[in-house]
């Protein structure tokens, strides 16, 4: 019997409107025949993933996995000018929207993953993502804009949703990110390195001043940094008294440290001293206060170049809050302004 006699030519336009032709074919009559799209095994709770790439040549070794897949049948494609198979149309629209340094992985399940090759913070054109998903039948999943990546993290992946798709979609993608290109001069995607900076710290509070309490801010916040490839250079401490946190950040200044860091007394209670100090110290203030929780109360500012943030209490034990947010986009080189802050508070519950 010959391989074609069971075969039974299948036009997918009939529910599609693609031009593409699939045919059917018997698994049993397939042998030496390609596969024209991956194959996904699920073992439930054990495995979920590629049995059988793309253009494999089926053999009769093969035919037990495939019927315990549940696959009796295989196709094979014709493939229309005018069309293009998953695989290609998703390597193309990662190409397009990829900055050039950023890795992109082999088509696998008709998927191609974007990701990093360093740490840092990521840059996603949420414009770009919205206006690609709404061309239909193709599709963008992102992680958002300033998100910490480290190298080999997903940013993103792109696919077709059919096994092939019109041109005339991918060339729509390539458009769409050509011309964020040509607007920003950046790609729609792409990560910003962190800096290595070395941080000046102050811890306020006479009761770790005077040593009655243990210190707990300093390694808090340096494993913070140091998570992030920055450090504390050196820390420094002071009692509630504002003219000597100011001389503090004063000195602090003077050994060029990229950034200070105030810790303590930064409450609204009377006897909380730190706002008022940083003031003094000459800090431009951008804001005293965050619409995100935990860490509300935390203030920058800047004095010249050199951003100064007085710190709430919520950063020693809370592993995510205002400052892990903000933190990212310092070592990245950004200044913040008020309107940064203001628009923090859309997904500024961090605690949940």
């Amino acid at each position: 019997m010959k391989k074609t006699e069971k075969s039974i030519d299948k036009d997918i336009g009939e529910s599609t409107g693609m031009k593409t032709k699939l045919k059917e074919v018997r698994v049993q009559d397939a042998i030496g025949l390609r596969l024209a799209h991956d194959l996904t095994q699920i073992i439930p709770g054990t495995f979920k993933g590629r049995l059988f790439k793309r253009g494999h040549a089926i053999t009769e070794a093969d035919i037990p996995s495939l019927l315990d897949i549940g696959k009796e049948h295989i196709y094979i494609m014709e493939l229309d000018e005018e069309e293009l198979h998953e695989d290609d149309a998703a390597i193309r629209m990662a190409k397009a929207l990829a900055d050039e340094s950023l890795l992109l992985t082999e088509p696998h399940e008709g998927k191609v993953s974007i990701k990093s090759p360093i740490m840092g913070i990521t840059h996603i054109a949420k414009e770009v993502v919205e206006a690609i998903n709404g061309i239909g039948e193709i599709a963008l999943a992102t992680v958002k804009t300033d998100a910490v990546v480290t190298e080999g993290s997903p940013l993103a992946a792109t696919r077709a949703i059919p096994l092939v798709v019109s041109k005339n979609k991918v060339e729509e993608v390539e458009r769409i990110a050509a011309k964020y290109w040509e607007q920003h001069r950046k790609a729609p995607l792409q990560v910003r390195p962190f800096r290595k900076l070395r941080a000046g710290l102050l811890t306020t509070g006479g009761e770790v001043y005077h040593g009655r309490i243990q210190d707990k801010f300093g390694p808090a916040v340096a494993e913070k940094l140091r998570a992030l490839g920055s450090e504390v250079a050196e820390q420094r401490f002071a009692p509630d008294d504002r003219q000597i946190i100011v001389k503090e950040i004063h000195y602090l200044l003077s050994q060029g440290y990229d950034m200070i860091l105030v810790t303590g007394g930064m409450s609204v209670d009377p006897d909380d001293r730190t706002p008022g100090a940083i003031a003094a110290a000459g800090a431009d203030i951008v804001s005293y206060g965050t619409p995100m929780l935990p860490g509300s109360m935390l203030l920058i500012g800047y004095i010249g170049e050199i951003p100064i943030m007085g710190l709430p209490g919520c950063v020693m034990h809370d592993p995510y809050t205002s400052f892990d947010v903000l933190l990212p986009k310092l070592l990245a080189g950004d200044r913040i302004v008020r309107e940064d802050i203001v628009g923090l508070g859309y997904g500024g519950l961090l605690g949940r």
